[in-house]
């Protein structure tokens, strides 16, 4: 059996990158070995497997718009009750505990692929102990500490204490090289000694439920933009070169779907329906269920993803999978993702740049084919390779004493 730390995703049903890629790898690993999901309950104090309403949260299709973590009155009151009842310290619960040995064998590792708080990591040492086999985490990005003015402050605080917590496991896997390369400096730069192996396990994507065809509804090019506004993901830019364009007179239309981080997103969705009001041909959905996300693919010419940074970039993959260029950026991770073909990646995402872009697919109706055509033949990773990659990573590590 593997245990994989749900902490987060268990309380939420909103669908980030993060989340969305934590929920496929759930059922990809699953596929390929016994898999317990397991949450940190803070309020009990104890590490256990899910309860009902956790494992429908995992579940349930939708697009829940709350990125935070959420815990229901009734569950609260339980975990405070059962603290009393135990007594003091972090424990390993139930069926845990039977796994850890005393009615069972040890659970034969570990995978916790979400970004994890304060709270959770000082719980980790309980974990570890009931553990008999390699402790993988998957690592996602350090943007916060790389763009700490456009990051949530309490992102930014956290980051360094996570990305030195992150050397106590057996095994580190990043989700691009470039990722890889920000944590093995960071711990450099630390000097952190010992530092477990970090191999890079891209992430990979669920195959759309249907490949782009025939939905495009008639009328001037549509562009789509997914992608949770905040930030960094540089979703102002992308509208002051689209206003430009369309000062200009070109015709198109811009659908934006994503959640809004509260904090440094706000402005972007406050422009993005000024424009809609002032009569652009703009729309904001906000948060979407997968479903809908698939439709909005089918129905765009091709997209557009603003990102000044990313650990991965997700929609870059699933804007290939359906078929549909994407114009994102040519550094970091981001270009990682555009290599494979069907992209127009870009040195700079500032607005003369992305309306440079947007321009060349709008006025080059051959160009904007090859690259459909690059896109639809390109094969894709898949969360099934994922998964099967962090297994086999896991399966590669010796079981050392615990850390």
């Amino acid at each position: 059996m593997i245990l994989i730390d749900l902490s987060h995703t268990s309380h939420t049903r909103a669908r980030t990158g993060i989340q969305r890629v934590v929920r496929s790898l759930l059922d990809e690993c699953g596929a390929l070995a016994p898999l317990a999901p397991i949450t940190w309950d803070p309020y009990a104090g104890e590490w256990r497997e899910l309860a009902g309403w956790e494992r429908k949260n995992l579940q349930t299709p939708g697009a829940g718009s709350k990125r935070s973590a959420s815990w229901p009155t009734s569950a609260r009151w339980t975990g405070r009750w059962r603290a009393w009842r135990r007594g003091a310290g972090p424990a390993v619960a139930g069926a845990l505990n039977d796994a850890a040995g005393r009615s069972g064998p040890a659970p034969r590792g570990l995978l916790v692929p979400e970004f994890f708080g304060d709270s959770t990591a000082k719980a980790f040492p309980a974990l570890f102990a009931a553990v008999g086999g390699p402790k993988i985490a998957v690592f996602h990005d350090a943007i916060a500490l790389q763009m700490p003015e456009i990051s949530p402050p309490k992102t930014v605080a956290r980051t360094p204490a996570y990305l030195l917590e992150l050397a106590r496991f057996d095994g580190v896997a990043a989700v691009s090289e470039d990722s890889r390369q920000t944590l093995l400096d960071f711990w450099a730069w630390a000097g952190v000694a010992n530092a477990p192996p970090v191999r890079t396990v891209p992430n990979g994507i669920r195959p759309p439920a249907r490949h782009a065809g025939g939905d495009r509804p008639p009328g001037p090019p549509r562009i789509l933009c997914v992608g949770t506004l905040e930030g960094r993901k540089n979703h102002l830019s992308l509208l002051e070169a689209c206003q430009e364009l369309w000062s200009r007179g070109a015709e198109f239309s811009l659908r934006l779907v994503g959640t809004v981080q509260a904090e440094t997103g706000a402005a972007a969705r406050d422009r993005a329906l000024a424009l809609a009001a002032a009569g652009r041909p703009l729309q904001f959905d906000g948060a979407l269920s997968d479903q809908d996300v698939d439709s909005a693919y089918q129905k765009c010419d091709f997209t557009v993803y603003p990102s000044l940074m990313e650990g991965f970039g997700l929609p870059v993959l699933e804007s290939v999978a359906h078929g549909k260029p994407c114009i994102c950026s040519a550094r970091g991770a981001l270009g990682e993702a555009a290599r494979g073909g069907g992209c127009l990646a870009i040195d700079d995402v500032n607005p003369a740049g992305l309306a440079r872009a947007l321009s060349r697919l709008l006025e080059s109706p051959g160009e904007l084919a090859r690259l459909v055509a690059e896109a639809s033949s390109r094969p894709v990773r898949t969360a099934a390779d994922q998964a099967r990659d962090l297994i086999d990573f896991l399966a590669s590590l010796s079981s050392p004493a615990q850390k």
